[in-house]
């Protein structure tokens, strides 16, 4: 058998003024050709889930391309056609290619198209004809089109959030394409949604609703042609008609029982709109938290910035949570990361051991996360910012923050970083010469994913939504495109 295998992913935050241009794809990671397998094999990915499929079965390989950009702004139509055309193009050149694989995102918005996975697919079975079996992976966050469910063949998206399944769904997928290129199987694809922006506490799998929604698909999979079915809570932060959860369901053939299994998941859904998944602190409380914190050496209290996560869209350079911990007085502190690359080569520029006073953050849009910080420090790291996810998520995974620098000031190490990228693995703070288990308080720039590798050390966590571009205030975000009403915008 010969297949197609590519990955081409992005989630859109439509509302960030920065775009994610071929440049941007290159700086997490951009693979082409028989780079791939070199780069992805025996990760935790989900190209390497597909590669494990291939060689069992000895497929023959068409490798194309795999990137992945840091969540941002609208990818441009440059990069659409550029990175997305490679796959097209190996289908145009290989017209006897019996299946394909493709890790997609699920929430990718373009300059030109607000369902850029769905026109990406679309164009795919244009070319492929209808016989051709396309197996799709897609992020747990993914806003599902109608129209992805149509050209794909099968959908089968994470089970977990953190995201630390990305090889075994890749795995499934390419099982998946194998039945139905053998003739075993015929997938088809339907898409259950409701008028609905948040549910399923965003998908959290630690803990919450979301487990009995996926306990309750795991059962349906055991009926006689079911598949594959996904529950997905969506990204919310896209101004687009199809964004919020949705359910996937892949079974063998036409059947209504398909239609019937995704509206029960996606009753179960609708009935957890309110759950928002913890209590959320402003800054000035999370830092007389950490003020007054006794914990155990080895175990530090870590705080969770999400409402300026770059792993959604948000630009991390907030300063507001930096800000309430210096007005509290709070010590022993690694701040992981404030992407600024102004402070950055300044303190590259001064060089270790330097005092410098520096502008720091809020330098994108101050209007999310505040203002710049003039903050007087001594500079104690400056280097490369390349590193290796330790994992669980994204393990074996070369990332780079670009140059990094680190400003020690009362008590607190800042660290800036040149590219903008979620802080979600140890190796990011040691690529910076912070031991994580060194400090007394951590504060790390995500949502969630960091509880992957923080969790298990943490002495205690706190979510703190300090104003940035993933706030939890919606009443902020211009929504115009988006199917109305819908919760929460206009119903209770």
């Amino acid at each position: 058998m010969r297949v197609i295998v590519g990955q081409f992913a992005h989630e859109t935050n439509t509302f960030s003024v920065q775009k994610a241009d071929t440049e941007d794809f290159h700086k997490l990671f951009c693979y082409r050709g028989n780079e791939v397998p070199a780069k992805l094999a025996g990760t935790s990915s989900e190209v390497a889930g597909f590669l494990d499929v291939a060689q069992r079965e000895g497929w023959s390989v068409v490798h194309t391309v795999a990137t992945f950009a840091n969540p941002s702004g609208k990818v441009t139509d440059r990069a659409w056609h550029e990175l997305g055309g490679i796959i097209l193009e190996a289908a145009r050149a290989n017209p006897d290619i019996d299946g394909v694989l493709l890790a997609l995102h699920g929430a990718m918005v373009t300059e030109s198209h607000d369902d850029a996975e769905g026109q990406l697919l679309e164009e795919l079975r244009a070319i492929l004809g209808p016989d051709v079996p396309v197996a799709v992976t897609l992020d747990l966050h993914a806003n599902v089109s109608d129209r992805m469910a149509r050209h794909a063949s099968a959908l089968v998206s994470y089970r977990t959030y953190p995201h630390v399944d990305m090889r075994e769904r890749g795995q499934e997928a390419a099982e998946l394409l194998r039945r139905a290129m053998a003739g075993e199987v015929r997938p088809q694809t339907v898409v259950a949604r409701r008028p609905q922006l948040l549910g399923v506490a965003g998908g959290r799998t630690d803990t919450g609703p979301m487990l009995d929604v996926l306990a309750r698909a795991r059962a349906l999979e055991q009926e006689p042609g079911v598949l594959s079915i996904s529950v997905n809570a969506g990204f919310s932060k896209a101004d687009i008609v199809d964004a919020g959860p949705a359910v996937t369901v892949t079974g063998d053939g036409d059947d209504p029982r398909w239609r019937t299994m995704a509206e029960e998941l996606m009753d179960m859904v609708w009935a957890t709109r309110a759950d928002r998944g913890g209590r959320v602190l402003t800054p000035a409380e999370a830092a007389r938290h950490a003020a007054a914190w006794q914990g155990e050496a080895g175990r530090p209290l870590v705080i969770a910035d999400a409402g300026d996560n770059p792993g959604g869209g948000g630009y991390g350079d907030s300063t507001s949570l930096l800000q309430a911990l210096l007005e509290a007085g709070v010590r022993d502190v690694a701040v992981g990361s404030i992407r600024d690359a102004e402070a950055v080569a300044a303190m590259a520029a001064a060089g270790v051991g330097a005092e410098v006073t520096l502008e720091v953050g809020g330098k994108v849009d101050p209007v999310f996360g505040g203002p710049p910080l003039r903050l007087t420090g001594q500079v104690v790291h400056v280097g490369p910012g390349n590193f290796v996810h330790e994992g669980p998520m994204w393990a074996g995974l070369e990332a780079s923050f670009g140059q990094v620098a680190v400003l020690r000031t009362a008590g607190i190490d800042v660290m800036c970083a040149t590219n903008l990228l979620q802080l979600l693995d140890r190796n990011a703070f040691r690529v910076a010469g912070i031991e994580p288990a060194g400090k007394r308080i951590l504060v790390v720039k995500s949502s969630q994913h960091f509880r992957a590798a923080f969790g298990p050390m943490a002495g205690e966590i706190l979510v703190v939504d300090g104003g940035g571009l993933t706030t939890r205030d919606y009443d902020r975000m211009p929504f115009r495109k988006l199917r109305r009403p819908i919760f929460p915008l206009d119903t209770q």
